[in-house]
C-alpha cells in the first residue's frame, strides 16, 4: 500500500499564517528617503526602522536584503534626480518611498504641492517602469502636534500620496496616521514632550518601532505577530532624550514617576542622583 504523509497541522497553520506576506525570500528592498530614512539604517542607538523591517520579515520566514537610500535634507526634487542611481540600478524588487517632511518643513526652500505631485509621480513611474513594486509611505509629523501650521500643510501632501497609491496600484504604509494615533495614546500620556522623536522630527527608538510596525503590516505580516515582534524589540535598548540607554519598560516607569511628581524626566533623575549622595 502506498504511504501517504500528511503535513502536520501546526506546520500547515504556520505556512498559511504568512502566505500573504508580499515580500518573498531573496528579494531586495530599497528605502528611498531623507534623514529619517538615513538614520533608519543605524542599529544604535535608535534601532533604525530599516533593520527592524528586515528583522520582522526574517521572523516571518522571509529573508530580504536592505538597500539603504536615505540622504539627510533631501526633498522630492533630489530624490527624483537620484532614483536611477540609488534605487533602480541596484535592481531591487521593492522600493519604499518616504518623502515630504523636508518639502514642507523647509518653507521657502521647500517644494510646492504642484511640484511635489509631479516629482513623486515621476519617481513612482520610473520605479514601476523598471519592474520595481512601490510602497508609498505617508510623511511623518513635523513636531508632534497634528494641528500646527506645518502639519496642516503636510496634510495636503499626504492626501495626495494616499490618492497616488490607489491610482498607481501601490501599497500604502500610512505612517502619519499611525504616528498621530500613538502620540495621543493613553500608553504614552505619561511622557512630557516628544514621544516618538528626539527632536520633533527624527525618530527615537519608539518611533522607529512604530514605522517598522506599519511597514510590516503593509507587507501583510499579521498585526498580532507584529505586536509580538514589537514587544521583543522593546526589551532591547532604546534611547531616551538624555542619551541614556534604557529599555522601553524602564523609560516608561521613569516617565510615569516623573509625571506624578510634576517634573521632567531630566529633573527627576537629577533629584534621584542628588538624594542618593
Amino acid at each position: 500500500m502506498k504511504k501517504v504523509f500528511l503535513m502536520p497541522v501546526v506546520l500547515l497553520a504556520a505556512l498559511s499564517l504568512f502566505a500573504d506576506v508580499a515580500v518573498k525570500n531573496g528579494e531586495k528592498i530599497a528605502f528611498l528617503g531623507d534623514s529619517i530614512t538615513q538614520l533608519g539604517k543605524n542599529k544604535t542607538p535608535y534601532m533604525g526602522y530599516l533593520h527592524l523591517v528586515i528583522d520582522g520579515l526574517a521572523r516571518s520566514g522571509v529573508k530580504a536584503e536592505c538597500v539603504p537610500a536615505g540622504i539627510s535634507g533631501h526633498k522630492s526634487t533630489q530624490m527624483l534626480a537620484r532614483v536611477d542611481k540609488d534605487v533602480i540600478k541596484k535592481n531591487p524588487q521593492w522600493m519604499l518611498l518616504s518623502c515630504g517632511v523636508n518639502d514642507v518643513w523647509h518653507g521657502k526652500r521647500g517644494v510646492s504641492l504642484p511640484d511635489y505631485k509631479k516629482n513623486i509621480t515621476e519617481i513612482v513611474e520610473k520605479a514601476q517602469k523598471a519592474g520595481i513594486k512601490v510602497v508609498i509611505m505617508t510623511s511623518s509629523m513635523i513636531r508632534e502636534d497634528a494641528n500646527n501650521k506645518l502639519n496642516t500643510t503636510l496634510k495636503e501632501y499626504n492626501d495626495f500620496l494616499r490618492t497616488l497609491a490607489k491610482d498607481k496600484n501601490c501599497l500604502l504604509a500610512d505612517i502619519n496616521a499611525k504616528m498621530q494615533e500613538e502620540v495621543s495614546s493613553k500608553e504614552l500620556s505619561c511622557i512630557k514632550g516628544n514621544k516618538l522623536t528626539y527632536d520633533g522630527v527624527h525618530m527615537n527608538g519608539r518611533g522607529h518601532m512604530m514605522m517598522a510596525s506599519v511597514i510590516l503590516e503593509t507587507f501583510g505580516v499579521p498585526a498580532a505577530k507584529v505586536q509580538q515582534y514589537r514587544k521583543d524589540w522593546e526589551k532591547k535598548y532604546t534611547a531616551s532624550r538624555m542619551n541614556v540607554l534604557l529599555n522601553f519598560e524602564q523609560e516608561m516607569r521613569l516617565n510615569k514617576e516623573a509625571n506624578e511628581k510634576g517634573m521632567s524626566i531630566e529633573k527627576y533623575l537629577t533629584t534621584l542622583i542628588t538624594e542618593a549622595k
